[in-house]
């Protein structure tokens, strides 16, 4: 059998109460695990020179070269978390425990990683805090004078199935306690030109209607997020909600998103409608909508043609909501302005005009700007 010995630092991580967030409602549950797994996790691990080793149904067990590059994703990661469970209620948040170790393993032929240093990674994830980080002596002796956050010893520990006890540091986030628990995170104001993609309902129910219904919010997600300065939540996540009736408002406050666009596809004979709107989160109010009738042909250039019409109107009016914000707001700043010239712009404004009013908000003399 062909297995190699060497020193790894090893990361265990693994969803706290998985068993009652599935029982609650397993399709969004599963749909935001994989969300934060494309979007947070995995390409945190990959900053960080991690390899992952396995999945384990909700966690995961990781291999570093480096202790501190495992400590560094490791809070990473919780702190993406903390921001991501900001506007869910306590018993919709997905939270992690997290365990990591300096050890000798053994790496089989097929790259898996058994021996102690899995082993003590996974026992000290059991025992840590929801949204920790715990340590063994081994893993924390390397990071103690190379990192800045605090972490407490919580003194030495048996560990299930471990012959010797270990001493165990967590991390510390002013004067006890994990990551997630130091202080309550304040809610967040969703970025600007923040937008999900609900998934297209597919009116009628035709097989055919469901993947073109699919493929348009696929491609409009991949679309409208090469809008300079835009945040379009992922794909995966925005699927949870497919085949659900959502309050917009809710979804809002649950992805920290400013805009919601939600449509539908329908056939009728040889002509497909797609209707479609754009929902202010904060208010639920309908911002713009718009409907496109065409003639059943190639579903695939119709699709394109469609995402492109909708792609470039969605730009305008991105903008142009944005601007209609920064009218309101009491101190615009230069992205307010930004975006305001921009939509006076694709109006065709006189921008002469249109420069003073902000440059006189701002307390600017005319003759400052040049």
């Amino acid at each position: 059998m062909n297995e190699t010995r060497k020193l790894a630092a090893i990361l265990v991580a693994d969803v706290v109460g998985y068993s009652r967030l599935a029982g609650a409602d397993e399709d969004r549950t599963l749909a935001r695990l994989r969300g934060l797994r494309s979007d947070l996790i995995d390409p945190a691990i990959a900053a960080h020179h991690g390899r992952i080793v396995k999945r384990t149904g909700d966690g995961s067990i990781i291999e570093f070269r480096s202790v501190v590059d495992a400590v560094r994703c490791a809070i990473e990661i919780q702190n993406g978390l903390i921001e991501r469970n900001a506007c869910l209620p306590p018993e919709r948040r997905i939270e992690f425990r997290i365990g990591i170790h300096l050890g000798d393993v053994v790496e089989e032929s097929d790259g898996d990683l058994m021996g102690d240093g899995v082993n003590i990674a996974a026992r000290l994830e059991g025992v840590c805090e929801p949204g920790g980080v715990c340590l063994s002596e081994d893993a924390h002796r390397q990071i103690r004078d190379r990192l800045k956050e605090p972490f407490v010893d919580l003194g030495e520990k048996a560990l299930k199935n471990i012959a010797r006890p270990v001493r165990v540091y967590a991390l510390n986030s002013d004067s006890a306690g994990a990551a997630s628990t130091a202080k309550a995170p304040t809610q967040r104001q969703p970025p600007r030109l923040s937008l999900v993609v609900l998934p297209f309902a597919n009116i009628g129910g035709v097989p055919e209607q469901e993947y073109f219904a699919d493929g348009i919010t696929e491609s409009l997600t991949t679309d409208l997020s090469r809008i300079s300065g835009a945040f379009v939540i992922g794909r995966s996540t925005a699927f949870s909600y497919k085949g659900k009736s959502p309050d917009l408002k809710q979804v809002g406050r649950e992805l920290n998103v400013r805009y919601v666009l939600e449509g539908s596809v329908q056939r009728s004979g040889d002509r497909m409608r797609v209707n479609v709107q754009l929902i202010e989160a904060e208010t639920g109010g309908h911002l713009w909508a718009d409907r496109f009738d065409k003639p059943v042909s190639d579903l695939f250039d119709m699709q394109d043609e469609i995402v492109a019409r909708l792609a470039n109107a969605l730009n305008a009016q991105l903008v142009f909501a944005e601007a209609r914000r920064a009218d309101r707001a009491p101190n615009p700043d230069s992205m307010d302005l930004y975006f305001q010239g921009m939509s006076a712009y694709n109006r065709g404004v006189n921008l002469e005009g249109y420069v003073r009013s902000p440059v006189r908000q701002l307390g600017v003399a005319k003759g400052d700007v040049t």
